[in-house]
């Protein structure tokens, strides 16, 4: 039986991917967006508190915050423009997912594609799920081999 559950997974993937989104624009400190997300529930993309993995959300958000020079040059060699140049949810997702590559390897590099391409389609441009989906994945390639 899981440890955790998948749906809580998700929803915390995609409170994460509020946070840093809110992070990039507004360059506050992450400590300060987690906080107000945790506290004022109207600020929530998602609709209660108890839905979400909370402990996975700081992870997540915290981990990406300390690395995230670290994971854009991660994958960056598949890039077809300048990192400056990505929509911030593009930046963001990457970042993610990314990060659960390299240092969540109790997810299988396919959910963390999938976690990916559906946070794409549901709050990236027309295409994004196709783009980030085939960095991801080249990125998940380049690690197995290690």
């Amino acid at each position: 039986m899981a440890r955790f559950k998948p749906k809580a997974r998700t929803a915390a993937r995609r409170l994460a991917l509020q946070a840093l989104y809110q992070w990039q624009i507004t360059k506050q400190d992450i400590s300060v967006i987690e906080t107000q997300l945790l506290e004022d529930p109207d600020r929530l993309i998602i609709q209660s508190l108890s839905k979400i993995d909370i402990p996975y959300f700081k992870q997540l958000i915290n981990g990406i915050y300390q690395r995230f020079d670290e994971l854009d040059t991660a994958y960056a060699p598949w890039l077809d423009r300048d990192l400056n140049d990505l929509d911030p949810i593009e930046t963001t997702i990457l970042r993610i997912g990314c990060y659960e590559l390299k240092y969540c390897q109790d997810i299988p590099f396919k959910v963390v594609l999938n976690e990916s391409v559906e946070l794409a389609k549901g709050f990236g441009a027309e295409k994004s799920h196709t783009y980030i989906n085939g960095i991801l994945d080249k990125l998940a390639q380049k690690l197995a081999k290690k």
